[in-house]
């Protein structure tokens, strides 16, 4: 069974019944055309046989034609298919003048005297040729002259049996018609069954070569696409436990394989870029932080110290000291970020209200907010579960996620729509931050979530790169919608405090 599942068996036993089928074909096609080439022998004899007999037997008979017996109710010998194979019986007397038939056109005719007018055999028009015209030797010279051959075979043939009387020899001829038009039917049926045999086996061979010749194709537009970099195409696999079967499925494997390993690659290379960035981070933390406090510590020594007395000017004090500090803490957060984003993070997971994760942001974004003329609206559903999370980790991607939708709104202001409510199942709790921005442009929405990738001059490119992370760490998802000048959506999805 094993050799028999393989295209070759399945070659080998195709064209093995093909052969059988052909020969099995040819014989019974050969063997019908013997019997019926021995039935129509045979009715040739018998037709002959009673042509001859009626012949013999109308000779001693006064005043009795042929046509006389073969219309009688008590001869055996006619029967239908006797009288469709006989054409003429003709009696041709000593003097070779044709004294009787069944054809009317060749019986004597009446003179003006009353005696009869007989045709001479050799005037004969319309007798088919003798058959086996040699064997009457000298008397040859007294029948008709043989028509020349056309070539497409005489339709009918006669027979001519001597018979000896006391009046000298007289002559039976027999006229037959023949079926040789048939015969070119009879020879060219073998040949249109043997047609249809081949025309069979050619379907069936181009079938088992375009079964097997597809999967082939399959494997060169599959190959093709993995060579232009597309690892995830794989070959259809039938139910197939040949060759090609094999082959499809050991490609599939080979390419799965090729897909795991630039996974694989790709995570080491980010986690090498993660590392290097973890390092120069740090190195950058520590070099920066020390200078940053110190300026931090000695703004909030001046505006204690050294404020103007004259409100004017210490109205003016106050607000270059506070953007100067305000420009301190971004250069800290953008360290927090960096370091936030390379370094291994370990949440800690326990059950907290969805409501109050989102308060914490909003309440730091509320003055920014307000500054820049953006309304916020918080929607939330009245029976939101708690979440499993850590409040910490999830109040950095909220953060990150407001700020983006301030910063896409500036400077004519706009609307923040923030919902809550829980998944069709109740397995998660659903979190929309919706803009009314300028939105995302198309080719950039599957960029945003890259680490470094920002259209900001200003920005560092991890603050929705450390988004999805923390998300990650928390088993959820998150995903973005966005339309040009009719703003972004981000949903976060987060597991429900008694999803395991």
């Amino acid at each position: 069974m094993g050799f028999l599942a393989t295209f070759r068996g399945q070659l080998v036993v195709i064209l093995a019944v093909l052969l059988v089928a052909t020969l099995g074909v040819q014989y019974y096609l050969n063997l019908v055309a013997q019997q019926e080439n021995e039935a129509l022998r045979e009715a040739q004899s018998q037709a002959l046989v009673a042509g001859i007999t009626l012949g013999f037997s109308s000779i001693p008979l006064k005043g009795l034609r042929v046509a006389d017996l073969v219309n009688a109710d008590d001869q055996t010998y006619f029967d239908e298919s006797t009288r469709q194979r006989i054409k003429d019986i003709i009696i041709v007397d000593n003097q070779w003048r044709i004294t009787d038939s069944l054809d009317e056109e060749h019986l004597p005719t009446l003179d003006e005297n009353d005696k009869p007018v007989y045709q001479k055999l050799a005037d004969l028009t319309d007798l088919p040729p003798i058959m086996e015209a040699s064997r009457l030797g000298a008397d040859i010279v007294h029948f008709p002259k043989p028509k020349a051959s056309t070539g497409a075979g005489d339709p009918d043939e006669a027979h001519a049996v001597p018979l000896e009387t006391s009046q000298g020899r007289w002559y039976v001829i027999v006229s037959l018609r023949n079926e040789k038009h048939q015969n070119a039917f009879r020879a060219a049926r073998p040949l249109v069954y043997t047609l249809g045999v081949l025309l069979v086996s050619s379907l069936i061979t181009l079938l088992l070569v375009w079964r097997f010749s597809r999967p082939i194709a399959d494997l060169s537009a599959a190959a093709r696409h993995i060579a232009e970099g597309d690892l995830g195409v794989r070959v259809p696999v039938t139910n197939r436990n040949d060759e090609m079967g094999r082959l499809a499925a050991n490609f599939n494997e080979m390419s799965s394989e090729l897909e795991k390993k630039a996974e694989l690659e790709a995570q080491l290379q980010q986690a090498e870029k993660s590392a290097v960035v973890g390092r120069l981070g740090s190195a950058i933390a520590h070099e920066i932080r020390n200078p940053l406090n110190y300026i931090n510590l000695t703004l909030d020594h001046l505006r204690t110290k050294y404020a103007p007395e004259d409100a004017d000017k210490r109205e003016n004090f106050e607000k270059l000291t506070s953007q100067l500090k305000s420009e301190v803490a971004r250069i800290d957060q953008q360290i927090s970020d960096f370091l936030n984003y390379s370094r291994p993070a370990i949440a800690d997971l326990r059950p907290i209200s969805a409501r109050s994760v989102l308060d914490e942001s909003l309440r730091l974004i509320e003055p920014e907010a307000d500054d820049k003329h953006v309304k916020i609206g918080l929607v939330e559903h009245e029976e939101v579960p708690e979440i499993l999370g850590d409040p910490e980790f999830l109040r950095s991607v909220f953060n990150n996620l407001f700020v983006n939708a301030i910063q896409a709104m500036e400077p004519g202001g706009g609307r923040i729509t923030v919902k809550i409510s829980p998944s069709d199942d109740g397995r998660e709790v659903v979190f929309e931050v919706a803009d009314t921005g300028k939105g995302i442009p198309h080719e950039n929405l599957e960029k945003i979530f890259e680490p470094y990738f920002s259209t900001k001059e200003t920005g560092t490119g991890l603050g929705l790169a450390i988004v999805q992370k923390v998300v990650e760490i928390h088993h959820g998802s998150i995903a973005v919608t966005s339309a040009s000048e009719k703003g972004t959506t981000f949903t976060v999805n987060l597991p429900a405090a008694g999803r395991k």
